[in-house]
């Protein structure tokens, strides 16, 4: 358990280093200032470079954040997570998604004592799923994969498959249905034939609502189509083998209470990742999420670039009181990470009360959203150089090609920096219409080039960063209350269309209920 921001002696500090001089930055003038401040607000992590210097603090503004996370007790925080200590505390559970990417090997000083077990049972789990994967991959026959699930259960496979679709098994489409909605799985089962197609249904309970009318949807589709076989056609990413083994699918694969969903595509989950670039592309996946981990793990404060990211994220939320943050990947495959972004950080950090259950007296996570670049240019970067709110932009660039068309990658490339420049440096005009004032924030992450290592170096630097500022704010990371009570009302509301039972509705409700059952007349 930390200590809450507001509580520490660094954060009145803070407060008054801001009214003085952290509201008043500008950027440009800091860096004539300061010639070392590039280097000083840039770092190599793991497979990512990242540049900080064009963002709205100094190094005093850093030094203080820093004390605010010694202060808040972040590190043996971040020690007892890695420990496999229950830090998810209303649920009474450990966070070990870590511990899906850890080599079989490796144990820590502050172990609990399950870890050696759990490890065990990981490596166990992963060994099969990465059989039964290279099996799927060398059978000619299945040319068409489709993952059902929502949420995690979505979100993390089909942003990395697409993420890595240079590495990607030749011969093998991918698809991905999560919406309840039937559009989206007519539309893709209109393009596929039941003898060569493999479903991939993915519920940790096999209860998941929307996940479990999808999959029933697609047995009765194979079957209506003739097809054979559901134990070869059909596998389950699931603790629940007997309700999917009543379904007749007999191949499954299981994960743990300890990996919360939006943490998942490191385990079993993660089985289309791995159809999709091999067992050996799997494992240098996970390389590079534990690469990363070690790094947060032990990298001084100062020089961790997770620990860097989040306490930039606090100054920026709760003294400057920026409500988003934009990210846009320049790399057309990382097209669905800004989508998983959000349920990693706003699922987790989405949060009013802290640990006591006791409301903040301040807000947390920002409305994360973006698309990748170049298309975001021609669509909402007009707000964030000219607009009246100031939104920081992350961006993320990758030096080298996976194509040999030629001219494309330095256009990439140069639009990625002059969009950070444009931000900061501004443009002066008498005309108030082509007036653009300049020092506004952005964060440049940069790879050499997107693999399997450093796709996961990647996305653990960003669960390690909400990490950290969830921790700084006192909050429960790792629950997800706030999805239930809808669920809950969904299924009373799903029976009262049958029966058309307005009884004890709100009007609004009531009224809606009636139009969607066709119904305007008069609620009686």
């Amino acid at each position: 358990m930390t200590t809450r921001c507001d509580q520490t002696t660094p954060w009145p500090l803070l407060a008054a280093h801001f009214t003085a001089q952290g509201r008043h930055l500008d950027m440009r003038q800091a860096f004539e200032r300061d010639p070392g401040r590039f280097e000083h607000f840039s770092q190599s992590a793991p497979q990512v470079f990242a540049d900080l210097s064009k963002n709205l603090w100094d190094r005093d503004t850093e030094a203080l954040l820093l004390d605010l996370a010694h202060a808040c007790g972040l590190e043996a925080h971040r020690d007892a997570m890695f420990g496999g200590q229950p830090i998810n505390t209303t649920e009474n559970r450990a966070v070990l998604h870590t511990l899906l990417r850890r080599p079989a090997d490796v144990s820590l000083a502050g172990d609990v004592e399950e870890t050696p077990q759990r490890l065990a049972d990981v490596h166990a789990v992963l060994d099969a799923m990465l059989a039964y994967a290279q099996q799927v991959r060398s059978d000619e026959g299945i040319t068409d994969v489709v993952n059902i699930g929502i949420g995690g259960s979505d979100l993390g496979p089909h942003m990395a498959v697409r993420a890595l679709e240079a590495f990607r098994a030749p011969r093998k489409r991918f698809h991905f249905v999560s919406n309840v909605d039937g559009n989206e799985l007519h539309s893709v089962l209109q393009g596929l034939r039941p003898e060569s197609t493999l479903f991939l249904v993915a519920s940790k309970t096999f209860t998941t609502a929307e996940t479990m009318t999808n999959a029933r949807s697609a047995l009765a589709w194979f079957a209506a189509q003739g097809g054979r076989d559901v134990s070869r056609h059909f596998a389950a990413l699931t603790t629940n083998v007997e309700a999917a083994a009543d379904l007749g699918i007999t191949t499954t694969f299981g994960f743990w209470d300890w990996v919360g969903g939006r943490y998942s595509l490191w385990s079993a989950i993660g089985l289309p990742i791995a159809i999709a670039i091999g067992a050996q592309g799997f494992r240098e996946f996970l390389a590079g999420g534990h690469a990363m981990d070690e790094h947060f793990r032990t990298a001084p404060l100062a020089q961790n670039l997770p620990v860097r990211l989040g306490l930039l994220d606090v100054w920026y939320r709760n003294f400057h009181g920026f409500t988003s943050r934009c990210v846009a990947p320049y790399h057309a495959a990382l097209g669905r990470y800004s989508a998983y972004l959000q349920q990693l950080e706003m699922e987790s950090n989405g949060k009013r009360v802290g640990h006591d259950g006791r409301a903040l007296p301040f807000a947390t996570s920002p409305v994360l959203w973006g698309e990748p670049g170049t298309n975001g240019q021609h669509a909402f970067f007009q707000m964030l150089h000219q607009g009246g709110d100031v939104l920081p932009l992350e961006i993320v660039a990758v030096r080298d090609a996976a194509h040999a068309l030629e001219g494309h990658q330095p256009k990439v490339l140069a639009n990625a920096l002059a969009q950070t420049q444009a931000l900061m440096v501004g443009k002066a005009g008498d005309d108030g219409h082509r007036h653009f004032p300049g020092n506004r924030p952005s964060t440049f992450l940069l790879l050499e080039s997107l693999t399997p290592t450093s796709l996961g170096a990647l996305i653990a630097l960003q669960e390690h960063r909400v990490f950290v500022s969830g921790s700084l704010w006192g909050i429960n990371s790792f629950d997800q209350w706030g999805v239930e009570l809808g669920k809950v009302l969904a299924k009373d509301l799903e029976a009262r269309l049958d029966s058309g039972d307005m009884t004890g509705l709100d009007g609004s409700t009531a009224g809606l209920l009636r139009r969607l059952r066709g119904s305007t007349a008069s609620a009686p």
